[in-house]
């Protein structure tokens, strides 16, 4: 019996980028021809990508939930970063935090890429100091009271002052890679979601940890834990077009 090949999509779209024949151009050693084969490889890729990108954000529905597809699109890019760097332990779950919102929306989203389907939607605090309602500032400083913005390994769980909480470690440099010598934890709160807001007018804001619903903390900590995705999106100009990840 004949055996049938499956090549994947992106794999097919490289591969028709490539230039078949290539004529070097200069004398100094086919320079510029590496550079238009490089050129071609990552259009393909970013292609190849946006198409992967667009597919999953309408078949899971995001659009439905009030997840912005840009944020769900860098948020996909910097997943498949880190499975090529071999960084996570858990490769089918995806946690998005999209601060473009305001704090009184579901803003948390807890994705099972294999499945696609949503796990958790439901809020999450920025820091005190990034804004009110709306998260505005961010730092990676310590003692800034500030979110600090892009992609985190979730790691073990421990009981704190707050409870059952998670830690996150930072990959991004100059971003949030002093998360953990900041206390950057995931950890339940009563300050967090609808309750606090009818009573206060305003969501409750934390010391720049993603802090989530006390009731929902057990959960969604049991979801994410252990390695991980964890994207902190908001569409602040620095972090865009600095994030190495996002611009690999």
């Amino acid at each position: 019996m004949r055996r049938i090949l499956f090549v994947p999509v992106w794999l097919m779209v490289l591969a028709a980028a490539a230039p078949v024949n290539v004529v070097r151009a200069d004398k100094g050693g086919g320079t510029k021809v590496r550079r238009h084969v490089i050129s071609s490889r990552v259009s393909a890729r970013a292609a190849a990508l946006a198409e992967e990108a667009t597919t999953l954000y309408e078949e899971i529905e995001l659009q439905d939930i009030g997840l912005s597809k840009k944020a769900f699109e860098y948020a996909l890019r910097g997943y498949h970063y880190m499975m090529d760097h071999h960084l996570l332990g858990k490769a089918n779950i995806i946690s998005i935090c999209d601060l473009s919102q305001s704090s009184r929306n579901k803003r948390l989203y807890v994705l099972d890429l294999d499945q696609k389907t949503v796990l958790v939607n439901t809020y999450v605090a920025h820091g005190r100091n990034s804004g009110m309602e709306y998260a505005r500032s961010f730092s990676n400083n310590p003692s800034s009271h500030k979110t600090s913005l892009g992609f985190y390994v979730t790691q073990d769980t421990y009981f704190g002052a707050n409870g059952l909480s998670l830690k996150i470690k930072g990959i991004e440099r100059g971003f949030n890679d002093r998360a953990c010598g900041r206390n950057i934890v995931v950890h339940g709160s009563e300050y967090v979601g609808p309750d606090f807001m009818q009573m206060n007018g305003i969501s409750g804001r934390s010391y720049g940890c993603p802090a989530i619903p006390a009731d929902e903390t057990e959960a969604v900590i049991d979801l994410i834990k252990e390695g991980t995705c964890l994207f902190i999106y908001h569409p602040t100009k620095r972090y865009i077009s600095r994030s190495k990840i996002l611009n690999d």
